[in-house]
């Protein structure tokens, strides 16, 4: 069987790959897998790049800075960030609100509804990872952060904190991490690439159909009780399709040259052939 290797982070987004790795959808198509979680999203790129892994679940907006080396595949995380505030404290009285580096989708998220908040002279702290900044916010160091799920739904059941806004409140049906891979990886192997990619489509419909299951397979991944993992997927299910949603592409791209993530709009980092055959028009519009 070909290896494959595919770098995962935390969160509901990653639901897929955990499950087509744990119920054997890679095996299905022949390949045999390995996961492996890594520590924060921005070391990624760098690890495909070398061959360290040939595949990864990572947020959309790194994928878009790297210049065209990495290309998008299928959809995962939708509408994933939100703000979550302290428990008590009122909203427009936060002064500093905590958030990973810079680029992900946890922090244009952030950047985005600081504005829409009415936060403008709040300080915004950065934490080297999306763990960094979740800790830095349990552990009182700032008023409010940005995080994903289910990491918000787990601040709001143990009631340290409440969500006042997510993703979707600015950018409607936004995707967040997506199924990844080198731009030459594709070139060179299309039929590799299409196994990973139908694998993890199987893998999306499973985490839909059997959400307990589901739930019970991240947490091993997660590291975090799957009863929060459960309440967050019914708020926020992965959706391959995500990352069809060209208008708010546009917005957060645009964002993105704003803020001087990128000097220009990149183009050319998405490709939907491979969804496309693993997920037909017709079985879409179903």
């Amino acid at each position: 069987m070909p290896k494959i290797k595919i770098a995962l982070l935390r969160g509901v987004c990653q639901t897929p790959a955990y499950v087509a790795h744990e119920q054997g959808f890679f095996g299905d198509e022949g390949l045999e897998s390995e996961v492996e979680v890594a520590a924060t999203a921005w070391m990624v790129p760098r690890r495909l790049a070398d061959g360290d892994c040939q595949f990864a679940v990572i947020p959309w907006t790194r994928v878009a800075a790297e210049g065209g080396s990495l290309v998008l595949l299928a959809g995962s995380g939708l509408e994933e960030a939100a703000i979550v505030v302290r428990e008590g404290l009122a909203v427009e009285d936060v002064r500093t609100v905590v958030v990973p580096l810079r680029g992900g989708i946890k922090d244009l998220t952030a950047m985005g509804l600081i504005r829409s908040l009415g936060w403008r002279d709040a300080e915004v702290l950065r934490q080297p990872s999306g763990d960094g900044a979740i800790i830095a916010f349990f552990g009182q160091g700032a008023d409010a952060a940005s995080m994903v799920e289910p990491y918000a739904t787990m601040m709001e059941s143990i009631g340290v904190g409440r969500v006042v806004r997510r993703t979707g409140d600015l950018w409607g049906g936004a995707p967040g991490c997506s199924l990844t891979t080198t731009a030459s990886l594709r070139e060179r192997d299309p039929e590799l690439t299409g196994a990973v990619v139908r694998a993890f489509v199987r893998g999306a419909a499973c985490v839909r159909e059997r959400p307990d299951e589901a739930a019970a397979v991240a947490s091993r991944y997660i590291g975090i009780h799957e009863r929060f993992i459960r309440e967050a997927l019914d708020r926020n299910l992965p959706d391959v399709d995500a990352i069809r949603n060209e208008e708010a592409i546009g917005e957060i791209l645009a964002l993105m040259v704003e803020l001087g993530y990128v000097d220009d709009v990149p183009s050319g980092f998405i490709d939907l052939s491979f969804l496309d055959a693993a997920v037909p028009a017709q079985a879409r519009s179903a």
